[in-house]
């Protein structure tokens, strides 16, 4: 075997049959499709087309724990139009390059010995032949998507081609990414290998069994399975795709939309025509402020965030053994849920065992036979001395402090003195329930969201006197149950509840002001909100906001005229007409009893719905929405009780739902242009209400050019 280790980062073996072993090992921890990877796969190709005579076929591997990790992501967020026509041709110069190795007239395998996402599924694409490594933590896919881009290195073409249009899409759009098994079953691996040595002997006698391997792209005669121009079959998927594609992004994304045309173009025309409108399309994404949107905040800031830039330095890391919770209802429950799945002994504890057995009873019929033994670790029970082990216990019962006091000072006196104390609270401030405890630097909120199981974010409150190894405990658990944590300073809200109330208040104000509620609804969609304010409402019962709204200004006699249009609507719905939310089967929906459909009750309209909709513009609505929300985060920002944009912007999409394509509540004024943010705002402040004032935090930074 010879070995030559002069193609910089890509190792070149030739054994004695000729079968060379391209081995991608580039700088760093993971391969990536960066500058350094250009030039050593320029000089691997070059290499093996010199030496083409003496060469049986070649064999794809990686030196790393992945196969290869994708595009350069720091490389891909700085491209503007200025700089397109260069990044252009460095992405010409890399498709060619796998052009001229899946035609170098030898058979190509890889062998894929982890994860191959993105770039590195690219890659795998352009040979003839793949192994994959069987192995439940590897996983195959392009994720582009999700981060406002398209595989532009002959991702979308050769998956077209080898798949088909449908079949071929969602795979493209929605960012899925396979198992191993998964992958073989789509057709984007041909073989599995149990372990590091099968993968490579496969791979070679694949090569070797297989000396007249080319592409099926390259076969005469060559179409795409079920797209064929002027073929009358292929019109209904023509027809269909971008209505389908529409309806789930309602024009945010452009990304899904792009790959769509991609595909079904390039599925017309022959194959390196075929790339090259692909790269256009990356071209128009890569450049577009929605990939910059998504790239900064879902990639580099949610990598900040997991990689503790909120943990309090100077603390080991800590895993949690045994957790007590406090309450087996939805919250309750779900938090039980997640902590056995991660492999923590959970007490699950209510007023009585039988409550507490309900509880598992849920969780039990939630998990299903996949997690049998995360069950086994649910210990059910009324009884308090139970959290004796606990070194974290959760309390997760009612809205009402003198509950909270009362079950978290019983709990405490149980568990041992080194156990950390949280509540679930959305609401009330962590410092004033810190009282119930004798050691409030123990004490920490811990904000879970519903459901629990499914929602990736929590809220993690420090009271004043919460100690920095009491957040450093409370950080790694977050982590070790696999959600993402943002960390917060005390206030009533705190920072998603504050930003969710203006959300779903502005939603009943448009109402009260006489705008079509099917409008504000459909609207709220179309500006990318997951669920409208209106049905968001009915899920948390409308008498939510106005307990919220009765405390916070102590209102001496609830159900007293309210100054706020907003809260009059809200009060007239749920305590004049008792239409208090889906859970009573009427709110803003009618609920039929049958489980159909949910419609909006007439009454609204018959009520409040003014003639044209008040005269409030649709591009009006959609501004009120979004702008309300930032406001807030900006003033929350300001006040301390957030300390980082990082944690403003993935606490407001993965808690609260805020339009993921605008990368987060301070990424929106960023990228809207904070004097044109300014602007807009006093606009709306003028036509309807002081509450989109600009802070004078956010004037000052206009002022001055500068954004979050």
């Amino acid at each position: 075997m010879t070995t030559d280790l002069t193609t910089h980062h890509i190792h070149y073996e030739r054994d004695r049959y000729g079968i060379v072993t391209l081995t991608l090992d580039l700088p760093g921890s993971a391969n990536v499709m960066n500058t350094d990877y250009r030039i050593a796969m320029a000089a691997a190709v070059d290499r093996l087309e010199a030496e083409r005579d003496g060469i049986s076929g070649v064999v794809v591997t990686s030196a790393k724990e992945t196969f290869f990790a994708g595009g350069d992501l720091d490389a891909l967020i700085a491209v503007t139009p200025d700089t397109a026509p260069a990044f252009a041709a460095e992405l010409a110069a890399i498709k060619d390059q796998l052009r001229r190795l899946e035609t170098l007239g030898r058979p190509i395998a890889a062998a894929i010995n982890g994860s191959a996402l993105g770039g590195g599924l690219e890659i795998a694409l352009a040979c003839h032949h793949r192994v994959c490594l069987d192995d439940p933590a590897v996983r195959l896919g392009f994720p582009e998507a999700t981060l406002g881009l398209l595989p532009g290195a002959g991702g979308v073409t050769r998956t077209v081609r080898l798949l088909g249009v449908q079949a071929a899409l969602p795979l493209l759009t929605e960012g899925r990414r396979l198992r191993p098994g998964q992958a073989r079953e789509a057709g984007w691996v041909h073989e599995l290998a149990a372990g590091h040595d099968e993968l490579l002997d496969k791979a070679r006698a694949w090569v070797l069994a297989n000396p007249g391997a080319v592409q099926p792209w390259d076969t005469p005669g060559h179409q795409v399975p079920d797209l064929k121009p002027l073929d009358p079959a292929s019109y209904a998927l023509l027809a269909a795709g971008p209505a389908v594609l529409r309806k789930k992004t309602h024009g945010c994304y452009p990304a899904p939309e792009k790959i769509l045309a991609a595909a079904v173009e390039g599925a017309l025309l022959d194959f390196d025509t075929a790339l090259r409108v692909e790269s256009g399309y990356l071209l128009e994404l890569v450049t577009g402020q929605v990939a910059k949107n998504l790239i900064g905040t879902f990639w580099f800031q949610l990598n900040e965030l997991k990689a503790g830039r909120s943990r309090p330095s100077g603390h080991a890391p800590y895993r949690t053994r045994k957790v007590g919770v406090l309450g087996a209802g939805m919250m309750g429950a779900g938090i039980a849920q997640v902590s056995a799945v991660a492999g923590i002994d959970v007490v699950l504890k209510d007023v009585s065992a039988e409550a507490a057995e309900r509880g598992r009873a849920r969780i039990a019929e939630a998990l299903g036979e996949r997690h049998a033994t995360a069950l086994d670790r649910i210990t059910p029970t009324g009884d308090d001395a139970d959290l004796a082990g606990c070194d974290l216990v959760i309390e997760a019962v009612f809205e009402d402090r003198r509950l909270k006091n009362t079950v978290l000072a019983a709990a405490e006196s149980a568990a041992p003195p080194h156990a950390v104390i949280a509540s679930n609270t959305s609401t009330l401030p962590i410092t004033g329930l810190a009282d119930a405890v004798p050691d409030p630097d123990r004490f920490i909120g811990l904000h879970f969201f519903s459901p629990v199981a499914r929602m990736p974010l929590v809220e993690i409150i420090r009271g004043e006197k919460t100690s920095d190894a009491t957040l450093a405990r409370a950080f790694d658990y977050v982590l070790q149950i696999g959600k993402t944590p943002i960390v917060v300073n005390d206030s009533r809200g705190f920072y998603t509840t504050r930003v969710f109330g203006t959300y779903i208040t502005e939603g009943a104000a448009l109402v009260a002001e006489g705008v079509h509620p099917a409008l504000v609804e459909n609207v709220a969609r179309k500006a990318g909100m997951a669920v409208g304010p209106l049905a968001v409402l009915d899920e948390v019962t409308l008498t939510l906001p106005l307990q919220a709204h009765d405390q916070a200004l102590d209102q001496a006699t609830p159900g007293a005229p309210y100054a706020d249009p907003a809260y009059r609507l809200l009060d007239t719905l749920a305590r004049e007409l008792g239409r208090t939310g889906k859970a009573a089967g009427a709110g803003f929906y009618d609920y039929p009893a049958d489980g159909g459909p949910k419609t909006l009750w007439p009454g609204l309209t018959a009520r409040w719905t003014k003639p044209d909709d008040a005269g409030v513009p649709e591009q009006d609505i959609h501004d009120r929405l979004l702008f309300v929300q930032a406001l807030e985060t900006v003033r929350i920002l300001g006040q301390g009780v957030l300390t980082s944009v990082a944690d403003a912007n993935i606490g407001s999409v993965y808690g609260i739902g805020f339009a993921p394509w605008t990368g987060g509540t301070l990424q929106f004024v960023n990228a809207y242009g904070p004097q044109a943010f300014v602007d807009r705002a006093d606009h709306l402040a003028d036509t309807y209400g002081e509450r989109f004032r600009p802070p004078a935090t956010l004037r000052g930074k206009a002022g001055h050019g500068k954004g979050f």
